[in-house]
């Protein structure tokens, strides 16, 4: 499973560890990745994903993981995350 949250394309990054001494390490910086349930309103069902702590955030700000979902650009969406995008919208324009 690679180490990249399903919503926001947040992955694992690489850089160097310095010291006092100005000793430079390579290490690897992983993301605040958590597995959550979260809800959506249109769809009335829950849903399982793997996200950054921040993403979390940036959910909530929004207004809920629909309108998450209806905002977010494309191409930083799993795959899965797009599959539920495009059920939303369908959903959305059925209703209206």
């Amino acid at each position: 499973m690679s180490r990249r949250c399903d919503l926001t394309g947040k992955a694992v990054q690489t850089g160097n560890l310095v010291s006092h001494s100005n000793h430079k390490t390579r290490t690897r910086f992983l993301p605040n990745l958590c597995n959550v349930t979260l809800i959506s309103d249109v769809l009335q069902r829950k849903l399982r994903f793997r996200v950054a702590a921040a993403a979390l955030r940036s959910v909530e700000h929004r207004g809920g993981l629909d309108a998450f979902l209806v905002k977010a650009d494309d191409t930083d969406l799993s795959s899965g995350a797009l599959a539920i995008k495009r059920e939303i919208l369908k959903k959305q324009a059925a209703a209206s």
